[in-house]
């Protein structure tokens, strides 16, 4: 039983520091020297648990998928109409991004990794589904386009992963981010929302008042 649980440290050890690793140089730029140093484990040492370095990544993505997957789950046990949880959605995205180093990864490995899964595919249908939802709720104006706005959200949870990647500094920060990409929501929704009275169910503002 101590030499399972001493493996099951030594694994996710490696998981971890091969994430960092991942997020900050590349798939390319990262050696599984180094990894093994970061994680205080020896090269034989990862190589038993691992054999190649793509298998390493594949680890990393199914981390980084399955902590989508729970941020995804948290989010649709929220009460609320499916705009506002397609909202929260992006929101809880956006802080995944910020703060967790193998959903960085995930994203990293799609662009450099031939054959990676795109880590859009782990959230983006739940995405579609909520705007489904709201049109067949009537929270969407009729002209909508559920696929321009699936796009939208697309493009701001990717610039929300770009600016992740500026150079450390005052200028981003996860709060920062999560408020920059609600306030973009709530000029979005001005445009979008069936009846603009509700704009505060969505966002949780009052467009007179501000933000609440």
């Amino acid at each position: 039983m101590a030499n399972q649980q001493r493996a099951v440290r030594s694994r996710d050890a490696l998981v971890r520091a091969a994430a960092s690793h991942f997020d900050q140089d590349g798939y390319a730029g990262t050696s599984l020297s180094q990894i093994s140093k970061s994680a205080g484990i020896s090269v034989g040492g990862l190589t038993f648990h691992f054999k190649s370095k793509a298998e390493l990544a594949e680890a990393v993505e199914k981390v980084g998928r399955a902590d989508t997957r729970a941020a995804l789950e948290r989010v649709r046990g929220r009460p609320g109409p499916a705009l506002r949880q397609l909202v929260d959605l992006t929101l809880e995205l956006a802080r995944q991004i910020g703060r967790n180093a193998a959903v960085r990864a995930t994203i990293r490995l799609e662009r450099e990794r031939p054959g990676a899964q795109p880590w859009s595919a782990t959230w983006l249908p739940t995405a579609r589904e909520l705007l489904r939802q709201a049109r067949d709720d009537g929270g969407l104006f009729g002209e909508t386009d559920a696929e321009a706005v699936t796009a939208l959200v697309v493009s701001l949870v990717s610039a929300t992963e770009m600016a992740s990647r500026r150079p450390a500094g005052p200028s981003w920060s996860v709060e920062g981010a999560v408020a920059l990409l609600e306030n973009t929501w709530r000029l979005i929704l001005v445009g979008i929302l069936a009846d603009r009275e509700t704009v505060g169910d969505v966002t949780r503002w009052d467009p007179v008042r501000g933000a609440g």
